[in-house]
């Protein structure tokens, strides 16, 4: 987990003012408890040191969320490209939270969904584990699977990117 991951971390526990979070993932344990502003820092800076080898398998599910917003920013400039044009008109399905993604009900099992699927509001796109518990993730909007944007058992993110629907 790097500084910008515990950076946002921190803000979203304070927007939704969370007083206390823990988190266990593979040898990394964050334990945030609010009592002021001083407590949360020392709080989260520490473990992020301990874990500095864990930090590049995070990173690297955390890149499509990095490039995704950048394809809005680089529509709005005169240099967009076709990669920018084909997400402009696409809905984009974020993870609503932190967890272990996965795109089949059972190991071995058909995935739930596929490139070029079509999916009506309400139907079970993947799984998302998150403390033990297999969360079903369902299509908000009706239309075509444009884009898969994680792999299967990846780590994702809240608000990461994982469906790109083109509405029908």
């Amino acid at each position: 987990m790097n500084q910008k991951e515990l950076r946002e971390l921190i803000e979203f526990l304070v927007e939704k003012d969370i007083a206390e979070f823990e988190m266990e993932r593979g040898d990394l344990k964050l334990h945030i408890k609010r009592g002021g502003p001083a407590a949360v820092m020392p709080a989260v800076v520490a473990p992020a040191i301990s874990v500095a080898p864990m930090a590049a398998p995070i990173a690297t599910p955390v890149v499509p969320a990095v490039a995704t917003p950048n394809p809005s920013t680089s529509a709005a400039g005169a240099g967009a490209t076709p990669a920018a044009s084909d997400d402009a008109d696409l809905h984009i399905l974020k993870s609503p939270m932190v967890g272990t993604f996965y795109g089949a009900p059972s190991p071995g099992a058909p995935p739930f969904v596929a490139a070029g699927d079509s999916v009506k509001e309400g139907q079970v796109l993947c799984i998302i584990e998150a403390m033990k518990l297999m969360n079903e993730i369902e299509a908000d909007a009706s239309g075509e699977i444009a884009k898969i944007y994680v792999t299967n058992g990846a780590p994702v993110e809240y608000g990461m990117p994982l469906f790109g629907i083109r509405k029908s």
